[in-house]
């Protein structure tokens, strides 16, 4: 169980017989190597690769960049790890590399040196000056083993100079151990490894061991030396025995020292993450970065993972750190699409002049209601029905008339009714269906987004002013409340129904301009600014049911007002 590496328009239901409208589609993304990394990880151990691999079957553009001196580098076997115990640790890495390029994600051999900028922006820069574009960034590059300054102990680290009895203890189980530290750490470190061998000697400079302290070691064998470690006694490549400062040489097949971990943190300066003391017994074992349980930093978009945040992680624990650490970093990522999107759409109507590719003006509509002979279904919309049955009718106005299907039902319910409309096309199909209705029903066109009030029956005032998914960019929708508003006559209703957000991924059509679809409480709020003359009687979505064009069944919902004038 060896430790981890280091380092507007009007769209009401469509008649089942005519063309889907389609928007212009979005610019695409520009080719793979034109784009910023989803993900760049610094560290290409367990966490690191683990990482790597989620993100990658998350379809992530994912970029590992690894310096490649794993810490375990001098352990024959890695341990612990479920269906890969006793794997060689340089062995497992390359089987994760693999995973990890299996799923489209790369590898690049470096060292990152620096990681600047925010969610969505960060710029990583590598060993030599390279710099890399990245959404987010996973720091799992490790730690660095403080080892004790005695000759030739750094040449058998992670041979027969250990420190994780979960690591190496079945490996050395009955041999000879020497534990070479002070204070209560050395005496837990003694007792831990007294669990694989009986023959443990725990050397300590200190005489003065606590009372209960050595009544534990006495009761479990331990036998207890005075000195520091000064030499390692080495015959034919093979540790045999450790000298003190004191002068006495002990047998030894192993050699248990406390290291100092100290996080390979250098990269994350810049973004004012360092790494922090961590203590055991009022003694500082490492120096770490904190994070987190789900490897979060200060820092939305970089998480950490493995030995630079967590000094005893195992390569398994590494690992699964890395597992969570993509999880959640995806879910970051997962957000910052839907407010790029979001941000991209608006952007079709984020300026005075600016037109989605939905909001038709006249010349566009004659061209729409040119594809069919009929566009939309002919019946009376929903909402229409269920908000004015229980109002008189009177004059009532129709914004957005169409092919004049709410016009007609009105006037056979008794209403005085002016359609307006952008396209003539639309109009003459309306004044079609009055007459074979017989109803009598007053059409003009003119240009909804900014029409003519004087040609809305000579600038009178209405009953019902109504219009139904007449959905224009947003400077022009706020002039378009404000302008219905005024053409209701006191006493009168105002009736403004449009499609949701919520419906923006139904299979019906829908316009792909989150901007084009207020709820509607914005719409309220835009009315309820313009005077304190209103009382809003209905402001809700309101599901029902619409086919697709494969004649399947779906809810979807109309974002509906209904307001009152004093």
């Amino acid at each position: 169980m060896t430790h981890e590496r280091t380092h507007g328009h009007r769209h009401d239901e469509p008649a089942q017989d005519a063309p889907a409208a389609r928007p212009t589609p979005p610019t695409p993304d520009p080719p793979a190597a034109d784009r910023p990394w989803d993900v760049v990880v610094a560290g290409g151990g367990p966490a690191g690769l683990a990482a790597a691999l989620v993100l990658s079957r998350a379809r992530r553009r994912v970029l590992v960049v690894d310096a490649g001196a794993p810490r375990n580098a001098p352990a024959a076997h890695a341990h612990g790890f479920l269906t890969r115990d006793g794997a060689a640790p340089r062995a497992l890495l390359a089987h994760g590399r693999d995973e990890v390029l299996g799923y489209g994600g790369e590898v690049l051999p470096g060292r990152v040196t620096a990681v600047e900028g925010e969610l969505g922006a960060f710029v990583v820069t590598l060993e030599g000056g390279t710099r890399l574009a990245a959404r987010a960034v996973v720091s799992a590059t490790g730690g660095r083993d403080a080892l004790p300054d005695v000759p030739g102990l750094a040449q058998r680290w992670g041979r027969d100079v250990l420190h994780c009895p979960y690591c190496h203890g079945w490996e050395v189980g009955d041999g000879r151990v020497v534990v070479a530290a002070e204070g209560p750490l050395g005496v837990h470190a003694a007792l831990l490894w007294r669990q694989w061998t009986p023959r443990v000697t725990l050397l300590r400079p200190d005489a003065a061991l606590p009372a209960d302290e050595a009544a534990r070691l006495a009761a479990r064998g331990v036998r207890v030396a005075l000195g520091r470690l000064a030499e390692l006694v080495v015959t034919d490549d093979r540790l045999t025995g450790v000298r003190s400062d004191a002068g006495e040489t002990l047998a030894a097949d192993a050699l248990v020292v406390r290291t100092l971990l100290e996080a390979d943190d250098e990269h994350l300066a810049p973004l004012g993450l360092r790494a922090e003391p961590v203590e055991h017994a009022g003694v500082v074992v490492a120096r770490a970065v904190p994070t987190d349980a789900w490897g979060g930093t200060g820092v939305p978009g970089v998480r950490v993972a493995g030995n630079v945040s967590d000094p005893a992680a195992t390569v398994l624990v590494s690992a699964a750190q890395g597992a969570t650490v993509a999880g959640m970093l995806n879910a970051e990522l997962v957000e910052l699409d839907a407010r790029e999107a979001v941000s991209r759409w608006r952007g079709l109507t984020s300026g005075p002049d600016a037109t989605s590719a939905w909001s038709l003006d006249a010349h566009g509509w004659e061209e729409r209601y040119g594809t069919a002979p009929a566009v939309w279904s002919g019946q009376p919309n929903a909402a229409l029905v269920a908000q004015t049955a229980h109002l008189t009718p009177g004059t009532a106005l129709d914004l957005g008339a169409g092919e004049g299907r709410d016009a007609v039902w009105l006037a056979q319910r008794g209403w005085r009714v002016t359609a307006v409309d952008f396209a003539a096309t639309a109009l003459e199909r309306g004044a079609r269906a009055a007459q074979q209705a017989g109803v009598d029903v007053r059409w003009v066109q003119a240009d909804l987004a900014t029409p003519d009030e004087r040609a809305l029956d000579g600038g009178s005032t209405f009953d019902l002013v109504t219009s139904h998914f007449l959905h224009l960019a947003p400077q022009a929708r706020r002039g378009h409340v404000a302008r219905a508003a005024r053409l209701v006559a006191p006493g009168g209703t105002l009736l403004l129904v449009q499609h949701h957000a919520l419906d923006l991924a139904a299979p019906v059509g829908r316009p792909d301009d989150p901007s084009m679809f207020p709820g509607a409480d914005e719409v309220r709020d835009e009315l309820l600014a313009l005077d304190a003359a209103w009382t809003v009687e209905v402001a809700l979505a309101v599901p029902r049911h619409a086919t697709t064009r494969e004649g399947e069944t779906v809810t979807v919902h109309d974002a509906v007002l209904r307001a009152r004038r004093a």
